[in-house]
């Protein structure tokens, strides 16, 4: 826990990158106003696991860390939760349950479809309806609810967002959180880094810190 961070270079530009993602964000939400339903205690987007980068998983480890040096006891029960979801559905699992990393074929996104659908995120304290690494939080829980457009494509809207607004009206709200692809652009440079690459889940990432191929930046 106390040792120093993998790829510090790659963590500072994430840290832009949240900047940039943030910043965007609050502005889908100053044009959406009360079209927004997003509230604290709101978790159905919370329920169900999703694809994450490993930008992402990065991050979510490092959040983990800060956590556990300001509250031991929440950061275990974290880890306890994402214990519990993988002794439950690791076997389910579409793709390489020794490495985490899922399966990018058509045939395995349509099991990943039905996979563990109505298990909340490991990181969410479902007695208080947060999320335990709300800062770490990968980018589509960022970017999920308000209008976004990425790479000149509309992202779809949560269904609680937007009662009664007209496309028109939405796409007035709509923002690219990423418009210079800094996200890819991390991606790259960690795996030129020898930084792991492919998509995994929360459960995995927050389970076990993974030696990398190249052992991170000096």
């Amino acid at each position: 826990m106390n040792s120093p961070a993998p790829f510090p270079r790659v963590a500072r530009g994430d840290r832009t990158l949240i900047q940039i993602v943030d910043a965007a964000m609050a502005e889908a939400v100053r044009r959406s106003g009360p079209w927004i339903a997003c509230r604290q205690g709101c978790t159905p987007c919370c329920i169900g696991p999703f694809p994450i980068t490993q930008l992402d998983a990065l991050r979510l480890r490092a959040g983990w860390r800060e956590l556990a040096a300001r509250d031991p006891a929440r950061a275990d029960e974290v880890r306890r939760r994402a214990g519990r979801f993988l002794a439950r559905f690791a076997a389910e699992f579409p793709g390489d349950p020794a490495s985490g990393i899922l399966d990018e074929s058509e045939q395995a996104e349509g099991r990943f479809a039905a996979f563990a659908e109505d298990e909340p995120c490991p990181a969410l304290d479902p007695a208080a309806g947060v999320c335990d690494l709300y800062e770490a939080r990968p980018l589509t829980c960022r970017t999920f609810g308000p209008a976004v457009r990425l790479g000149g494509e509309a992202v779809g809207v949560c269904e609680l967002c937007y009662q009664g607004a007209t496309e028109e009206e939405i796409a007035a709200c709509e923002v690219d959180p990423d418009p210079d692809d800094l996200e890819g652009a991390l991606l790259a440079e960690l795996a030129e880094e020898g930084g792991p690459s492919g998509q995994t889940i929360v459960a995995f990432a927050l389970l076990e810190e993974r030696p990398s191929r190249g052992g991170g930046e000096s």
